[in-house]
């Protein structure tokens, strides 16, 4: 990823960052990497981050090209919280690329292809997104809740403890 300085004056569109996105894609098709998909993550008008699609590479399920951009960003700037950013994304983001999107902050996404074109290449999330809108009870994949106990302090008040203990210094 090319690193862009304060001082460089920025110009750039929409298109400019989707055709980019794209163009990774390609190239991580190209290259052999992974599936066809690419990001860049944007913030001001200046490219904060990029990734790739490496799950056949990494074979990691989770190494989407939305989530590399994000990981990269958040690394960068020293916090989980990307406000203001916006994503562009050279498919449909899945669910879960989708979710990691609103747990950083982001709130806007453009991407150049949809589920429906992606659907005739396999790589469309199109059924995944059906799935989990049913109801809990109604989906394939089974979720208890076990709500165990053990003695001793609980992780969450352990949480709420250290989140509102005055800080040393104050």
């Amino acid at each position: 990823m090319t690193r862009i300085t304060a001082k460089e004056t920025i110009v750039s569109k929409p298109e400019d960052h989707l055709s980019q996105a794209i163009q990774l894609a390609l190239d991580n098709v190209q290259t052999r990497k992974g599936r066809p998909f690419g990001a860049v993550l944007v913030k001001d008008g200046q490219v904060v981050a990029t990734g790739v699609n490496t799950v056949l590479s990494s074979h990691d399920p989770t190494a989407h090209a939305e989530l590399q951009a994000i990981r990269e960003a958040a690394r960068a700037q020293g916090s989980p919280r990307l406000d203001g950013h916006v994503m562009y994304a050279s498919g449909h983001p899945c669910p879960m690329c989708l979710a990691a999107m609103y747990l950083a902050g982001i709130r806007q996404v453009c991407y150049a292809y949809s589920n429906e074109d992606g659907e005739p290449y396999g790589l469309s999330t199109r059924e995944l997104y059906a799935e989990l809108a049913k109801p809990l009870a109604a989906q394939a994949m089974q979720l208890s809740y076990l709500p165990l106990r053990p003695a001793g302090q609980e992780p969450y008040e352990a949480w709420r403890q250290l989140n509102t203990a005055p800080l040393a210094n104050s």
